[in-house]
């Protein structure tokens, strides 16, 4: 079968004059020229790296243009095993900034030849979580979609939240302690006042990071769950499928139209 290209290539864009470099996989063509849904990915604390582009590829395998967004800057990545704080926190205590930032990767997105802009769906993991739903809160057009993957779940203080129209996704841990019960009470109140439609799967046992196989800090709250990831990545492609693809809910996700001799990826 064809597969995407798996390397896939640079994705350079501008914010306000500044160079970000996101990472983009386009689908093989099986026919004329036509665009497909966008699945965005956005990244945790330690920007856009090599697991990324992997996740990328994955998504392309299953028929979707793929591309990941660069928060950070041109050059500007993080340790994959420290501390990543200086690169998250400023974004994290500026969340307009960051809001700027995704509408503005979104957009350059949407621009994109192959891109269907009215297609696209936002997954984000841990930071990249947060990420995702913030796109959501701002009406990014396009958006039909936002998933949480083990995100960070506190909420912007930018003012009254107007209505969310995409469909919202959390796939949670419950013994994540960056998003402790409270955390996911309070994102729920806050989607269901936005009129939002939304969905929790929340995963027994499973901590921070438990998609992440490199992930073994388990006094610190970090551990692979494979259990919990399997569940994770089925849960995903159903919701893509239904989002990008009018499927019906709860469906069996089949390779999105047009439609592709594309292989399905291993992992997402």
């Amino acid at each position: 079968m064809t597969r995407p290209d798996s390397a896939g290539r640079s994705f350079p864009y501008e914010i306000d004059g500044a160079p970000f470099e996101g990472w983009i996989v386009v689908p093989p063509a099986t026919g004329p020229a036509v665009r497909r849904p966008c699945v965005v990915l956005t990244h945790a604390w330690d920007g856009l790296n090599d697991p990324m582009r992997q996740k990328a590829a994955a998504v392309a395998a299953l028929g979707y243009v793929a591309v990941c967004l660069d928060l950070y800057g041109r050059g500007v990545r993080g340790d994959p095993v420290g501390d990543n704080t200086r690169l998250m926190a400023p974004l994290l205590d500026d969340r307009g900034l960051l809001r700027r930032r995704l509408l503005a990767g979104i957009e350059a997105v949407r621009g994109h030849p192959a891109v269907d802009p009215e297609r696209l769906a936002v997954v984000g993991w841990c930071f990249g979580g947060l990420c995702a739903l913030d796109a959501a809160r701002a009406a990014a057009p396009g958006l039909r979609g936002a998933v949480s993957i083990h995100g960070v779940l506190t909420p912007p203080a930018l003012g009254p939240q107007g209505r969310i129209d995409a469909s919202i996704l959390l796939l949670h841990g419950w013994e994540d302690p960056v998003a402790p019960p409270q955390d996911v009470l309070t994102i729920t109140r806050e989607l269901t006042d936005a009129h939002a439609d939304w969905q929790l799967q929340a995963f027994g046992h499973a901590m921070h990071a438990y998609t992440f196989p490199a992930a073994d800090r388990p006094e610190a709250g970090l551990q692979y769950c494979p259990l919990a990831a399997a569940r994770t990545e089925g849960a995903l492609r159903r919701f893509l499928a239904e989002v990008l693809e009018d499927q019906p809910p709860g469906g069996v996700a089949s390779e999105p139209s047009p439609s592709s001799s594309t292989e399905r990826a291993a992992s997402v």
